[in-house]
């Protein structure tokens, strides 16, 4: 038996051998996330779901024993539950647990389980289980819980699925209809129409990559089980292949193995995680795609099913082969015309750099207000930072594992993310409705090697402003890494307030400007739309930019951020966490650009990793910046950002914002000509003389 099945046989029996002395344990129904009983109910439908699959490889009568005991129990107790009460009232209330997703979520599980035992039960216990607890639970998910189960929406992903498995593991074709075309079998709802409208034809899930990680298990698993009842379906090659495509672009959405937290996102979320490895076990099994076998590789887990035990054998016979990541632009929505996430790559998805821009859309209620946001990826760490979600999921002392109300007032809210904010309010103004109806465009995308570059525009977020960002990933001569280049203008029909947040991880190391800094009293930067969660450390007007940065540190490099200060504009250094009587928010730093009062205007910075901290040897090298200097041009409706290194060497992005990619443009910056074709474009302009 391959090495790798043979762990998750162990892991497994393990498991089992934990529940089976604790005996059977079906509390009735009382706790929040991360409670006890919530708790328990999660560790019986994983035991159910695993002692089933135990029985089926192994023959052990004592693991479908243990699985129809609680089964028998569960069916006692499910016939007599009401909602739950931990309900919240936005929440669709479960039976089992606080809310109708993990009821679904159990039954997902669990039916696989009963599945595998079902053959060897009496049949008295067999159609009391068929009828008290998955029949009735079945109902529950349908038609108890219309809402909830007819929405185009990850909840009604769970749902859908639990529902339709157990259609066919009992063989009610009603159940299956209605599971895969909806209610009124319109296929207006139901699983199918999800597949249609919740990813993008590339693969993107509106939601975002925390929660397309969090769908991608239902849509994969009842898949599987639809191809092996009703293959004429070839559920597979549904809408061009698009759940293993979504499959990939899953995997595609992480560094270092960790998913890009934006929108409602849990940081800590992995491919390591049990989504993922049914998903890259039953993707393998359909493509036989080696680069898939070194994610599982990756992840030192597989799931106990024939697609499991093929992964671990083809893994185990030498078959893997890295995992092809790479720069590529995903658009979003069910036409691809909902804007689009860039990913720019270079080096590889560990220790590499990964620039990502967020110009998708609203991303439904678990979206954020954070149009033409940007993070950044360098040497192992996230550099420029997504807060992500405020929550701490099920931990019960963290309002029962939910949302917290921080999620609204901070997390959400565009100053907490690295976009524009106009007037101190979010985009759309905090309406996830208006929201809904807008999104980015994306207008230019090039992955060429050296000259990474990623244009998007946003109309609407603010009444009568409209910005358009362009991020580039760029090879600068003579410096060691690539460095980032973000021009944003902004164009509007009346003066507002600018802010330009930077969120980054890392401790200050030098200032190149004088600073005004709060040491006894640590003011507020606002009073709503996130404003009142960030301490002002320090505040400056810095007049060039040969002064304008921030150099910080983070592991064992050193990073400058350098931005060309338009006239009046301020910097502001600030921590979020203010106003966090329940210390709910990390405190995290972020750098502000503030122009108070301006029309048209645009944002021009670099962001530069330089230089090694050695602790064990006591030695630093270039931790000062390697730019001598940056400028930006304006010429014609051009702009161009000028590059110097401290070595001589020039460079310019050049921003032509011309859709015609065969048109040639020219412009003079520093006394030299720069001539470039399309959109945009990086050019070298060579070393100046000493």
């Amino acid at each position: 038996m391959a090495p790798l099945f043979a762990q998750e046989i162990e892991r497994s029996q393990k498991f089992m051998a934990m529940m089976m002395e604790e005996g059977v344990v079906v509390p009735i129904p009382k706790d929040p996330g991360g409670g006890y009983t919530h708790e328990q109910h999660k560790q019986n439908y994983k035991a159910i779901y695993q002692g089933g699959r135990l029985y089926k490889l192994t023959g052990e009568q004592k693991y479908a024993d243990y699985v129809r005991d609680m089964l028998l129990v569960y069916a006692k107790l499910y016939p007599t539950l009401g909602e739950h009460p931990a309900r919240k009232d936005s929440q669709g209330s479960g039976r089992l647990f606080w809310q109708v997703l993990n009821d679904a979520m159990w039954m997902v599980d669990s039916i696989q389980g009963y599945e595998a035992i079902r053959d060897s039960l009496s049949e008295v216990d067999r159609k009391n289980i068929d009828e008290n607890v998955f029949r009735k639970a079945a109902e529950f998910l349908s038609t108890g819980s219309a809402v909830t189960f007819s929405k185009i929406h990850n909840h009604a992903t769970w749902a859908t699925a639990g529902v339709g498995m157990t259609g066919y593991v009992l063989g009610d074709k009603e159940l299956v209809d209605i599971a895969l075309l909806g209610l009124d079998k319109s296929g207006e709802t139901g699983f199918l129409r999800q597949s249609d409208l919740l990813f993008s034809p590339d693969g993107y899930y509106t939601e975002g990559p925390y929660y397309q990680r969090f769908a991608l298990k239902p849509f994969i698993v009842f898949a599987g089980v639809i191809e092996k009842n009703d293959p004429v379906r070839k559920i597979f090659e549904h809408r061009d292949g698009i759940l293993l495509k979504a499959l990939r672009t899953t995997i595609q959405l992480t560094y270092d193995g960790y998913f890009f937290p934006f929108n409602d996102a849990i940081r800590d979320k992995s491919l390591n995680t049990d989504e993922l490895f049914h998903g890259v076990a039953v993707a393998y099994s359909k493509t036989r795609d080696p680069g898939l076998l070194s994610i599982a590789q990756w992840q030192g887990r597989t799931v106990l099913t024939d697609a499991g035990k093929l992964v671990a054998n083809d893994l185990a016979a030498g078959k893997a082969k890295p995992f092809a990541f790479m720069s590529l632009l995903l658009s979003d929505g069910p036409e691809g015309n909902q804007g689009a996430v860039a990913v720019l790559r270079n080096g590889d998805s560990t220790t590499g750099q990964a620039l990502v821009a967020k110009n998708s859309s609203q991303g439904m209620g678990h979206g954020h207000f954070d149009k033409l946001s940007w993070q950044y990826y360098d040497n192992g760490h996230e550099i420029v930072s997504d807060y992500g979600a405020a929550r701490f999921l099920n931990i019960e002392a963290k309002h029962g594992g939910r949302y917290l109300p921080e999620n609204e007032s901070w997390a959400k809210q565009s100053i907490a993310h690295n976009s524009l904010v106009v007037d101190e309010k979010s985009h759309f103004d905090g309406d996830v409705d208006v929201a809904d109806k807008l999104a980015p465009q994306q207008l230019y995308f090039s992955d060429r090697p050296g000259s990474q570059i990623s244009t998007a525009k946003m109309t609407g977020a603010y009444p009568g402003v409209e910005f358009t960002r362009t991020l580039a990933l760029l090879d600068i001569d003579g410096l060691s890494q690539p460095l980032v280049a973000d021009v944003m203008r902004v164009t509007a029909g009346s003066d507002h307030q600018y802010d330009l947040p930077l969120h980054y991880n890392g401790h200050i190391t030098r200032v190149g400007f004088d600073v005004k800094s709060n040491v006894e009293e640590r003011p507020v930067l606002g009073l709503a739309n996130g404003y009142q969660h960030i301490w002002v450390d320090a505040t400056s007007k810095p007049t060039s930019a040969n002064n304008a940065f921030v150099t910080w540190i983070n592991d064992d490099r050193f990073y400058t951020a350098r931005w060309v200060p338009q006239a009046g504009s301020e910097a502001i250094l600030a921590e979020s966490g203010a106003n966090d009587p329940e210390f709910n928010l990390r405190r995290e730093p972020m750098i502000v650009q503030r122009l108070a009062g301006g029309k048209n205007t645009v944002f021009a910075s670099i962001l530069e990793a330089h230089g090694k901290y050695d602790g064990a040897a006591e030695r630093t090298t270039d931790s000062d910046s390697q730019i001598k200097s940056i400028k930006l041009v304006q010429t014609g409706k051009a702009d161009l950002l000028l590059i110097e290194t401290l070595a001589g060497a020039k460079s310019v992005l050049a921003i032509s914002y011309d859709q015609d990619e065969a048109k040639k443009h020219t412009a003079t910056v520093g006394g030299q000509k720069v001539s470039w074709t399309g959109y945009a474009a990086h050019v070298p302009l060579g070393r100046v003389a000493k």
